[in-house]
């Protein structure tokens, strides 16, 4: 099933979707509202790119961000539990990473990201390590495809 037939099951199933988007700026919640229909099931989306954001708006403690930084497991796994409080949604994903191609480090190369989703009452997180050879719009879309497949695996 393509990321396009995973979005039209959800409208199907009338299934509430919110995201919360960090390195994606904006372009998971653009690819989801870009099916006709997708009206019915999107709730919010929330671009949170900068600390400020995720402190301010999904909550972010200073604490996660200062010991993890927002390219971590654990700001993912605070990102996703804030957005269902405050979506209400049936399904919430998340982003956070480093696109490039600049802002990487020894321990977080560009291409380092995190995607989480809460499906089923349950909260998956999965790390990537795309190359950092690929551009930034690339590793961006490659983001976006690898959320849409994980609401799949976890419907």
């Amino acid at each position: 099933m393509n990321e396009s037939k995973i979005i039209k099951f959800l409208i199907t199933k009338k299934l509430s979707i919110s995201v919360a988007e960090s390195c994606t700026g904006g372009m998971l919640a653009s690819f989801i509202t870009s099916f006709d229909g997708s009206s019915k099931i999107f709730n919010m989306g929330l671009i949170t790119y900068s600390n400020e954001a995720k402190v301010k708006i999904l909550k972010i403690s200073k604490k996660i961000l200062d010991k993890f930084g927002a390219v971590s497991k654990e700001c993912c796994i605070k990102m996703i539990q804030n957005l269902k409080k405050i979506s209400k949604s049936d399904i919430c994903i998340c982003t956070t990473g480093i696109a490039g191609p600049t802002g990487g480090s020894l321990a977080k190369p560009v291409g380092t990201v995190y995607v989480g989703v809460y499906v089923k009452k349950r909260i998956v997180v999965k790390k990537y390590n795309f190359s950092s050879k690929l551009l930034r719009k690339s590793i961006q879309k490659k983001t976006c495809q690898v959320a849409i497949k994980l609401i799949k695996k976890y419907i």
